[in-house]
C-alpha cells in the first residue's frame, strides 16, 4: 500500500490554541476527503512551531538545526502536501511562523500543494491570507489551494461555529481534490451556442 504524507504546520503560541484547533480541523477534513481517492494510507505529521521556538532562534543565529528541529524540517520537506495555520499579528503571519519558513531548505515546498489557514481577533484580519500568506507561498513555488479558511474569535463557540465548520469541510474537500489530481467538472462555455458574427453576415448576404 502506498503512503501519503501530510505535514501540518501550526504556529499558535498559546495553550490551548485556536490556531492549533483550526489546523487540526482542516487536517481532519482533508483526511476524510482523501478517503474518497486512491492515495493510500494517509500519515499525518504535525509540526507545532511553539515546541521548537528556541531551536529556530538558534538555527537563525548559527545556521545549524538541532535534531528535534531537523526532524520537523524533514517532515515538511518530504511531505506530499502541507496544511498551514498561523495567527495573524499586525495584519500578517506571525514572526515565529516566518522563522520556520526561512530555515526550510531552498525549494523545499516547490510544487507542493499547500492549504492555508489563519486565525485572528476579528474578521478584519482575514485579508492577511491573500496579501501575506498567498504571496509568500507563491514565492516559494508551492501549489497554493484556492480555498483557504480564516477563523476569527467570534467564529468559535457561537452561532457562526456551524458556518466555520462548513467552510473547513469545503476547504478540505477542495484540497483533497487538488492533491489527488482528480479531474475538475466540465466547464460550460456560455458562448458555445452563440452564432459567430461572420456566420451572421454570411446568412444576411444569402438573403
Amino acid at each position: 500500500m502506498t503512503t501519503f504524507h501530510l505535514a501540518v504546520i501550526t504556529a499558535g503560541v498559546t495553550q490551548p490554541s485556536s490556531t492549533r484547533l483550526l489546523a487540526d480541523r482542516l487536517t481532519q477534513a482533508t483526511v476524510r476527503a482523501l478517503a474518497r481517492y486512491d492515495v493510500g494510507e494517509v500519515v499525518v505529521e504535525v509540526v507545532d512551531v511553539r515546541e521548537v521556538a528556541h531551536d529556530l532562534t538558534n538555527h537563525v543565529l548559527t545556521g545549524f538545526a538541532s535534531p528535534d528541529l531537523q526532524v520537523r524540517l524533514d517532515a515538511i520537506t518530504e511531505a506530499d502536501a502541507v496544511v498551514v495555520a498561523t495567527p495573524v499579528y499586525a495584519a500578517s503571519y506571525s514572526g515565529l511562523f516566518k522563522m520556520l519558513i526561512d530555515v526550510l531548505p531552498k525549494d523545499a515546498l516547490r510544487d507542493t500543494p499547500v492549504l492555508l489557514g489563519a486565525t485572528g481577533g476579528t474578521a478584519r484580519h482575514s485579508l492577511a491570507i491573500d496579501h501575506a500568506l498567498r504571496p509568500l507561498f507563491a514565492h516559494l513555488g508551492a501549489l497554493v489551494a484556492p480555498v483557504a479558511v480564516f477563523a476569527a474569535s467570534e467564529d468559535w463557540g457561537s452561532v457562526d461555529a456551524g458556518r466555520l465548520g462548513e467552510r473547513i469541510e469545503r476547504a478540505g474537500a477542495a484540497f483533497a481534490g487538488l492533491v489527488s489530481g482528480s479531474p475538475r467538472a466540465d466547464r460550460v462555455d456560455p458562448f458555445e451556442q452563440v452564432t459567430p458574427f461572420e456566420a451572421m453576415l454570411t446568412d444576411l448576404r444569402a438573403r
